[in-house]
């Protein structure tokens, strides 16, 4: 799906400025920028929880965004946002179950593929085993992975992720990245996803989308975007950006006072 001259505003006052952003089939998109950059704000934009002032979201074939019905739309696209409640008393089962509501009839009949779409997205995020248990037995990183499980059952193209590595602890954060990866690798899925850590955009986006006061300051891949001098008019502080030795990858540092002074090192 594509977004084309967004201008996005709360009350009036513009956030995102004449944005374009391309999620295609099969790719990990990353959006990134420092705190008010907008990058949330176009992730709803394309979700349809903030409507443009001007331009247009439109899928590939062509059909905008803002013409279909609620039910069509949610057949189309997915949103993991950042935060969910936490049901109690909720089966896992029945969670992911929900994913299933574009799909429906009245009275939640009408969906033969239903129990396979869900069994199936379970499987996909590891969590077939605790499908009797209740949502408020598992931990942050469990909870997680049943909510992105609950979008997979919604057996759209499309996925958005608003920051779902956030409040995971490392082990949680790398088990959603691989999944997100497999979405794109395994099912062709069109993956756009709000990150804050630039060394896991390197690792797992095809594209990155870098805001910097609303507006889009530099898109392509990672190795395009993810420069010492982007990053560092983006964020506003000195970031240093090396390759991996052992991966190859890139990872950003961010350079203090006290980073230089305990790497001994200097700014010239």
């Amino acid at each position: 799906m594509s977004g084309r001259a967004l201008r996005l505003a709360y009350f009036g006052d513009t956030v995102v400025h004449d944005a374009d952003i391309d999620l295609r089939g099969g790719e990990v998109t990353a959006l990134l920028g420092p705190n008010g950059s907008g990058k949330s704000t176009l992730l709803r934009s394309l979700a349809r929880l903030h409507k443009p002032e001007e331009g247009a979201v439109a899928f590939p074939d062509g059909t905008e965004a803002a013409a279909l019905s609620p039910k069509d739309f949610a057949k189309r696209l997915a949103l993991l946002s950042q935060s969910r409640p936490v049901p109690g008393g909720i089966r896992v089962c029945d969670v992911v179950g929900y994913g299933r509501h574009p799909h429906r009839g009245r009275w939640r009949h009408g969906d033969p593929e239903g129990p396979a779409k869900v069994m199936r997205a379970m499987e996909i995020c590891r969590v077939e085993h605790m499908a009797e248990r209740g949502m408020e037995a598992l931990s942050g990183g469990e909870r997680q992975r049943v909510w992105l499980a609950s979008c997979l059952a919604q057996d759209t193209t499309v996925l958005l992720l608003d920051e779902p590595t956030n409040h995971l602890d490392l082990r949680y954060q790398v088990e959603i990245l691989d999944l997100v990866r497999d979405l794109a690798d395994e099912h062709g899925t069109a993956v756009g996803v709000v990150l804050h850590d630039l060394d896991q955009a390197a690792a797992v986006a095809d594209r990155a989308v870098l805001l910097h006061e609303g507006r889009v300051k530099a898109a392509g891949t990672p190795a395009e975007v993810l420069t010492a001098e982007n990053l560092t008019a983006a964020y506003g502080i000195d970031i240093r950006v090396d390759a991996d030795p052992a991966t190859g990858l890139l990872t950003a540092r961010p350079i203090g006072r006290h980073t230089r002074r305990f790497a001994g090192t200097t700014t010239e």
